[in-house]
């Protein structure tokens, strides 16, 4: 059952080393059967008072598994530390109640 994966991009760290991750990401995110839907996107607030994040993404994977798959695959493990050294992101896996 296709999952979504929503990453929070709360601080752009190193703006080249998001450059080199941005240039293999989607690669590496077909591996695992996963493709960006939203590419980072600046959110409008409409309502609420959480802090707002500088964007969102969201993926899509065949699977949860898939997506967990994507993030610990250790061929990846460079790909994920050019991430890591480029921004403050956080992604939240949304899983289909069954």
């Amino acid at each position: 059952m296709t999952e979504y994966v929503v990453g929070y991009l709360k601080a752009l760290k190193d703006p080249e080393s998001m450059a080199a991750y941005r240039a293999q990401a989607k690669e590496a995110l077909a591996q695992h059967g996963g493709e960006i839907l939203l590419p980072p996107t600046a959110p409008e607030r409409l309502e609420g008072g959480a802090d707002t994040p500088k964007a969102f993404v969201l993926l899509r994977f065949p699977d949860g598994d898939a997506a967990k798959a994507w993030l610990a695959d250790p061929a990846l493990k460079e790909v994920h530390a050019l991430r890591h050294a480029g921004a403050d992101l956080t992604f939240f896996l949304l899983q289909r109640a069954a």
